[in-house]
């Protein structure tokens, strides 16, 4: 290897999502020579196709909702807010456009080699980047070939459909075909009720649009706690939507045609009935990457679907990593960042690298209410064997959630009764994806829920609700 010449690099990032670009950023920042290879933008799915354009339109819909209430706040408006969905997306576009345009700036300010192209492993170490032409065409550009001491794959996931279920981007169609619309239907179904298909849902719903909400497991958002699963269904029930949990239906009973879809549905153990609406959106997950990138050059092993890596993002090849979506874990953007940086400060030499823990990472879902949570439910804790205690705190009780016109919800702190470890956080309700952060510190501190309680959180302010819920947890709140 021609040391110092263009194409030889200390580190080869393979994907440039925001799992990708943070280890790619913070790999040069520790003294590493590093390229960044996609074929696509900066930001990957999370800013283009995912997290930004979906979280623009929420705020939009939230807001309506908000206009709606002004009467509340002393302010008169004549006549219902009109959406206009076009500018809705408009905004949402141009959101992306302003965040995309400071990444782009990052990659010279951190002096990282930017690389525009497909890229896939060549062996060990060698990495075959397919580049696009100059009018842009994929592949017409020829090859370039990068030699990298360590590489780190972080090539995301697609969205993916129910077996024998395809979308066709107009009467059935996935998020990805959403984040294209400037226009709304008049109603629609949406399959899948994590946290992909109730932030549409609520999205939809505020804006106008007949929403049914269907979902195969027992509970909507599946993985959080139940009570945040029962008030979020209660939420969306009172605003007029439809959830059925339980969902049954045979895709071969859906059909599409230019006045919508029709299929036939109905709760576990009852008889079907017919369901139409303009548009059904298919939210059941999402498939990681992992064809097509030279995997089978290598000694880099897979398991359902996704890549075997060990707590430092290492997979069975020396000095190849992977992070983000395409190890499974949480799929979540900020999660891919967290997995990139321990795996550019292990291919820096920190010996001080902690392990990826999964459990002490936080989880957001940006429908309305919002949910945001950390560590264990109560019934996982109960599971592993924990004797747990519990404080729990409604907004209700917070006076910045009455002035502020939103006190749905509560937070809600979990503790071991014997050692009085924090083993979960969870809020439902305003802000909560902001409010998560102090859990989160809570959790890399190892904070009991006391600590928590006892720091003091200024009034009024939404971040009190927190701490009552922890000083709950030895039935010492305050406010409640």
């Amino acid at each position: 290897m021609a040391v110092g010449s263009s194409n030889d690099f200390d580190l080869v990032v393979l994907g440039a999502g925001t799992g990708g670009y943070a280890a790619a950023f913070r790999g040069a920042q520790l003294g590493l020579k590093v390229a960044l290879v996609d074929e696509d933008k900066i930001g990957g799915t999370c800013l283009h196709r995912g997290c930004i354009p979906t979280k623009a339109l929420l705020e939009s819909a939230a807001f309506t909702e908000r206009v709606r209430h002004a009467k509340d706040y002393g302010v008169v408006i004549e006549g219902d807010p009109v959406v206009d969905y076009a500018a809705m997306a408009a905004r949402r576009d141009a959101v992306v456009k302003r965040m995309w345009t400071g990444l782009k700036t990052l990659i010279d300010k951190n002096k990282v080699t930017w690389v525009a192209g497909r890229g896939q492993l060549d062996g060990p170490g060698v990495i075959k980047v397919s580049q696009p032409g100059e009018d842009g065409t994929p592949g017409k550009g020829g090859d370039r070939v990068l030699n990298a001491t360590d590489v780190i794959l972080a090539t995301g996931s697609r969205v993916k459909s129910l077996p024998g279920l395809d979308p066709d981007g107009k009467r059935i169609v996935t998020s990805d075909d959403v984040l294209k619309m400037d226009t709304l239907p008049k109603d629609i179904v949406i399959v899948g009720a994590g946290a992909v298909g109730v932030e549409f849902a609520s999205m939809f719903v505020d804006v106008g649009v007949k929403v049914t909400l269907l979902e195969y497991l027992p509970q909507i958002v599946p993985l959080e706690d139940a009570e945040v699963s029962k008030l979020l269904e209660r939420s969306f029930t009172k605003r007029g939507m439809t959830v059925m949990t339980n969902a049954r239906f045979d895709v071969k009973s859906v059909t599409a045609d230019e006045n919508g879809i029709c299929l036939m549905v109905g709760p576990e153990g009852k008889e079907p009935a017919e369901l139409r609406a303009e548009m059904m959106l298919v939210a059941t997950g999402r498939a990681a990457n992992i064809e097509n990138i030279g995997l089978e050059s290598t000694k880099v092993e897979t398991e359902r679907g996704v890549i075997k890596v060990n707590g430092k993002m290492r997979t069975k090849e020396p000095h190849v990593y992977a992070i983000g979506d395409v190890v499974g874990g949480l799929w979540l953007a900020h999660t891919a960042a967290h997995e990139g940086l321990i795996a550019a400060h292990t291919i820096a030499g920190d010996t001080d690298v902690h392990e990826m823990d999964y459990t002490a990472q936080p989880r957001a879902t940006y429908c309305r209410p919002e949910i945001a949570s950390i560590g264990l439910t109560e019934a996982q804790a109960t599971e592993k064997g924990h004797k747990v205690k519990i404080g729990k705190v409604p907004f209700q009780a917070i006076a910045k959630a009455i002035i502020g016109g939103e006190y749905e919800g509560f937070a809600k702190v979990i503790a071991d009764a014997e050692t009085n470890d924090t083993l979960g956080v969870h809020i439902i309700g305003p802000h909560a994806t902001d409010l998560i952060a102090e859990a989160s510190l809570g959790f890399d501190l190892e904070a009991t829920p006391w600590e928590i309680g006892g720091a003091t959180h200024a009034h009024p302010t939404l971040s009190e609700v927190l701490g009552e819920a922890a000083m709950a947890v030895d039935g010492q709140s305050l406010n409640f």
